[in-house]
């Protein structure tokens, strides 16, 4: 689940140890109900973002709930476009995000790599690219995970994974203690991307520096602890969590 905050505070974590400054721009891509965005304008004063998605129903929705999230002064410096992330145009910014893994939806190197070159375009000079990947040996496997949350239990559904194209379906249901659900709450049609491949593609694409920044594991949960680290080694989980930052 989108951790929109903790995602901020890695933003500003590597822009301080990259650039020894902070970012004030950001473009948000495949924004949906435009949660990053939101939290990058409420951040500080300074900030402006851009929130891009091709699905018009779906910003219409985080229109309407931006009263709600945000002061008037942070909503004048959010902007919510409705257009195709590879050709909706927007100032040139200091980040661009691409977080829940929505960039997976280019399915083959050509698509996913005229993806990247369009984001390295869109960034300012120095800009930094952010986006998150996932893996691990069970995330090859048609399977359910549940996680009981308040009042609810939340079902993450690998409902099928095609070994020769890569392609996956993942489907989010919700279920309730009443034993109603909700099926495919969310469904996402994917191809799972191993990092060595977005690494060499964020590489063609122009980018100078491509890091990967592996998660850590919680000793008492033997879960991700929300710590990401620099590395080029990672370890062989049954799954597992990672940024990939290109650094124009």
């Amino acid at each position: 689940m989108q951790d929109p905050d903790a995602e901020m505070d890695f933003i500003d974590r590597v822009w301080t140890e990259r650039r020894g400054r902070l970012a004030r721009t950001l473009r948000e891509d495949f924004c949906g109900s435009a949660i990053a965005s939101c939290a990058w304008v409420k951040r500080r004063r300074e900030n402006r973002a851009w929130g891009v998605d091709v699905n018009p129903a779906v910003l219409a929705w985080a229109a309407a709930r931006l009263p709600g999230r945000l002061t008037s002064a942070q909503r004048r410096r959010l902007v919510l476009v409705q257009g195709d992330v590879l050709t909706a145009r927007t100032p040139r910014v200091e980040s661009i995000v691409a977080m829940n893994f929505s960039s997976f939806i280019f399915k083959t190197r050509p698509a996913m790599l005229r993806y990247l070159r369009t984001v390295h375009a869109n960034l300012a000079r120095g800009g930094i690219f952010f986006m998150d990947a996932y893996g691990g040996s069970e995330s090859f496997e048609e399977m359910e995970e549940e996680r009981d949350l308040d009042g609810f239990t939340y079902v993450w559904d690998q409902h099928l994974y095609n070994p020769v194209t890569g392609e996956v379906i993942n489907r989010i249901h919700f279920r309730f203690p009443d034993g109603t659900e909700i099926r495919s709450a969310f469904e996402y049609d994917w191809r799972l991307w191993t990092l060595p491949e977005l690494r060499e593609m964020l590489e063609e694409a122009g980018f100078r520096h491509v890091t990967v920044y592996w998660e850590g594991t919680d000793p008492e949960t033997n879960e991700g602890d929300g710590v990401f680290t620099p590395t080029m080694r990672g370890e062989a989980c049954p799954g597992w969590i990672a940024y990939l930052v290109g650094e124009k």
